[in-house]
């Protein structure tokens, strides 16, 4: 048996009590002068880049613009997101279940860990890292590889052959708590298992066609029996 499973961070493995979010506005007014609607903005299911373009474009950016500049906020944003976890001090935390499903899945053999996430990769990490989750992740798709979130299973199955592990589409889960964890997915022909961590709730996860549906990650047993399956 060979299994890949990919998972979303953000609402599926961890919530950050808000993080990212304060980290990414201040960064966004330390290096383009204001943050933009970022109270409002709606970041479930989006990469950290489709995130900035958007509140670039409300602020009347043009794209052209907001290519040439975009990469000068990361630098800023991953330092002032060290500290906004910091200063948090352990509410960042696992949701239920995932801690335990992880070390079952990791000592499964022929089973390999990754993420799918909007997240960059060093972002994740440091959420994942403050939320006490230190999983052996082997590859990941992130949003500091694509802007387009169904480019990001791509980008992981590429870096699993590249380590030589090659799995069929039928072989790898994508694990995620919104509707875009789903598309992103099926978009590459692999199998979803949605949890109703984070926004949407189980009708909705089912209704946007998710292979498996479950309230969390807390029992254990039937998520991994699922995933082995």
């Amino acid at each position: 048996m060979r299994r890949l499973v990919l998972f979303d961070v953000d609402g599926t493995l961890v919530d950050s009590g808000g993080a990212g979010r304060a980290a990414l506005g201040r960064a966004m007014v330390r290096v383009f002068g204001e943050a933009g609607p970022i109270d409002s903005c709606d970041f479930h299911g989006r990469t950290d880049p489709s995130i900035v373009r958007g509140l670039l474009r409300a602020l009347g950016r043009e794209d052209a613009w907001i290519d040439a500049r975009m990469g000068r906020v990361w630098g800023p944003y991953l330092a002032i997101l060290a500290e906004e976890l910091a200063a948090r001090n352990g509410r960042a935390h696992p949701y239920p279940g995932v801690i335990e499903l992880l070390e079952r899945l990791a000592g499964e053999a022929g089973v390999t860990l990754g993420l799918v996430t909007g997240n960059l990769e060093e972002g994740a990490r440091r959420k994942l890292a403050a939320a006490g989750v230190h999983a052996p992740f082997e590859v990941g798709g992130y949003g500091s590889d694509a802007e387009h979130r169904d480019e990001l299973p791509p980008v992981a199955l590429r870096r699993a052959a590249e380590r030589g592990l090659r799995f069929e589409h039928r072989d790898v889960w994508v694990v995620g708590d919104t509707p875009a964890d789903i598309r992103c997915g099926r978009a590459s022909g692999l199998r979803t298992l949605a949890v109703a961590t984070g926004r949407h709730d189980a009708g909705s996860l089912r209704e946007h066609g998710a292979d498996v549906v479950f309230g969390d990650l807390s029992d254990v047993a039937s998520v991994a029996e699922t995933l082995l399956s």
